[in-house]
């Protein structure tokens, strides 16, 4: 039988059974076929799915992003480098964005740690990290 079942592709794939159904409801995924007792069955590539997936988190891509990478891996026809090429360009846009509030947080939050070290009492109001906080 090349089918799986929802718990055996959980399984191989290292992952829990509910990650499946929410891969599936988020569109990651391909809706399932079910057998007559109302199983869902998956084909055995889905699991290369989930994997790929999952190592696309980790490096940090969104679900919403994997899922417009599977759509462009899943086309047989040809692969779109001019699509692949934007993706790129706009997730790099958004990995510098990300480099700079966090760089920009740091500064706040040393600020804040080099004031602490002075000896006097200071107020909520004086504090940079609520300050910035209240400001937006």
């Amino acid at each position: 039988m090349d089918k799986l079942k929802i718990s055996q592709v959980a399984k191989a794939a290292n992952v829990n059974v509910e990650t499946v159904k929410y891969y599936v409801k988020r569109g990651l995924l391909s809706k399932p076929e079910r057998n007559r007792a109302g199983y869902r069955l998956f084909s055995k590539s889905v699991i290369d799915d989930i994997l790929l997936i999952k190592k696309a988190q980790e490096i940090g891509f969104t679900l919403n992003e994997i899922k417009h990478l599977l759509a462009l891996i899943k086309q047989d026809d040809y692969f779109p480098t001019d699509a692949m090429y934007t993706f790129a360009m706009d997730k790099i846009k958004d990995i510098n964005d990300t480099i700079s509030r966090l760089e920009q947080f740091r500064s706040l939050l040393e600020l804040a740690a080099s004031q602490a070290s002075q000896p006097f009492p200071r107020s909520k109001r004086d504090c940079p990290v609520l300050n910035k906080i209240r400001k937006g």
